[in-house]
């Protein structure tokens, strides 16, 4: 496997592991605000995009470094 797919693989992991862990309900908690008004989908919709974003910058990043460095 490449070692930007085995690194994206193990990130992807480790997010998923700790989202699920992070799944508990606690009535009454201050989190709840963010929930009521439907926030926290543009919350977590903006710290995606910029994961992603930062994830593609760094793929494009090693094919130019790959290149010139087989030159």
């Amino acid at each position: 496997m490449n070692k930007f797919t085995r690194i994206f693989l193990v990130l992807t992991m480790m997010m998923v592991s700790v989202i699920t862990h992070a799944q508990t309900t606690v009535p009454n908690e201050p989190n709840d605000f963010m929930h009521s008004n439907g926030r926290i989908y543009v919350v977590v919709a903006v710290v995606l995009t910029i994961l992603l974003g930062m994830f593609v910058y760094l793929f494009m990043l090693d094919k130019k470094i790959s290149q010139m460095e087989k030159k």
